[in-house]
């Protein structure tokens, strides 16, 4: 596809970014008190865990492919409605259900869901040249974060007065909304049909910068998911945070991830490099990460969260831009599908190594497991990463 030139194009995405902010907000209306409410439905630490990580392992299995089938029909709308009438599925079983093995199953079909953001990204970074994909996926990835804050937010204001199971109801809403939405996004009608044999699968799958970006970003997600969104809320609640103050805390760690996911491609990886900012997020994130089980006071907690967003905030988008960067544009769905089904590993692994640690050593060791993580990425990243600015700097 020609990149994005029309005035007449330009008119409708916004309509792109209004359906992403809603796919999201589907998926994230209820995340902060999730674990809160499986402890109070008699979950055990390794339940939680295995509850959080399932929204990552359905991930993990989804997107490889829907990314091949998306390449060989070089259709994304579909994929797209689609992957909001599972959010629709995902919240009505949350809603509907409240025993712990049924919350993991509506859980796992959120991931499900969640598998259909490759062909989101690779539909939005279509509608630009390739030199700048990193660029279009730090904007992507800002209504991204939008929609994750808007859902946290409403969700935990919601909760709070109207008890935790209310969030899963706004999740519906939010999926009716961007479903109606989503079909009518723009999607071009001449473009050609491929192909994509499972060679092709092989030989993605043999790029090196792809399989160490990869590797990268199964840490990363083995730390957000690991905290933020598994046990970092239920810390908070025995401190003594109410549902509101909880997603307040979750808020503030998503709200500098949108400033940062933007500012990394467009201000620190043109000044100090990809691999500086890349390295130094993963170091970030691993201090704010380790104070957290010796916190004992919510404000003090809310600015290790600030920080810490902040930190990983900057380092996911670059990694996403860098992973398909090399590869050709009629695999670039594949691609994306392969690094995301990747990192869903970590979004698995993290909370549920957590959870296990949890149940017999308590969380502090498990905080401390995580920060061991993030400094591992650091140093991985100085040999997986580039410390190149050219890209990133304006014709």
């Amino acid at each position: 596809m020609n990149a994005l030139s029309t005035t007449e194009l330009k008119k409708k995405i916004p309509l792109f970014y209004l359906t992403t902010v809603l796919y999201w907000f589907s998926l994230y209306t209820y995340v902060p008190t999730l674990p809160i409410y499986v402890r109070s439905i008699g979950a055990s630490y390794k339940m939680v865990g295995l509850i959080i990580g399932s929204y990552g392992f359905t991930q993990m299995l989804f997107r490889i492919p829907i990314g091949i089938i998306s390449d060989r029909l070089n259709k994304r709308k579909v994929f797209i409605i689609g992957a909001l009438l599972i959010a629709l599925f995902s919240g009505l079983g949350l809603w509907f259900f409240d025993s712990p093995s049924m919350v993991l199953i509506s859980r796992g079909l959120s991931g499900v869901s969640a598998a259909g953001w490759v062909v989101f990204i690779i539909q939005y970074t279509s509608y630009f040249d390739v030199k700048d994909t990193p660029r279009a996926i730090g904007v992507i990835n800002a209504f991204n974060s939008t929609g994750i804050m808007l859902a946290i937010i409403l969700g935990g204001i919601f909760s709070n007065y109207l008890g935790l199971k209310i969030s899963f109801l706004l999740a519906v809403f939010g999926a009716i909304l961007g479903l109606i939405f989503s079909i009518y996004i723009y999607e071009p009608n001449n473009l050609k049909s491929t192909s994509v044999k499972i060679s092709d699968l092989i030989s993605i799958t043999k790029d090196k910068n792809l399989l160490k970006i990869s590797f990268l970003g199964v840490l990363s997600q083995f730390i957000i998911f690991a905290t933020v969104y598994g046990f970092t809320p239920i810390l908070a609640k025995q401190i003594g945070a109410n549902n509101f103050q909880i997603s307040i805390l979750t808020t503030l760690s998503t709200m500098p991830g949108i400033v940062s996911s933007i500012l990394s491609s467009s201000f620190f990886a043109k000044r100090f490099g990809e691999r500086k900012t890349i390295i130094w997020g993963f170091i970030l994130t691993s201090i704010f990460c380790t104070v957290i089980p010796y916190i004992k006071n919510i404000s003090v907690l809310y600015i290790t969260q600030v920080f810490g967003g902040f930190a990983w905030g900057g380092v996911f988008p670059l990694l996403m831009g860098i992973s398909i960067r090399n590869i050709e544009t009629d695999k670039r769905a594949t691609a994306m599908g392969f690094f995301q089904a990747v990192y869903g590993l970590g979004m698995f692994v993290g909370p549920l190594v957590i959870g296990f640690l949890s149940d017999f050593a308590g969380l502090t060791g498990g905080f401390w497991v995580t920060g061991f993580v993030g400094l591992m990425a650091a140093l991985f990243s100085m040999f997986f990463t580039t410390n190149q600015k050219d890209l990133y700097k304006q014709d």
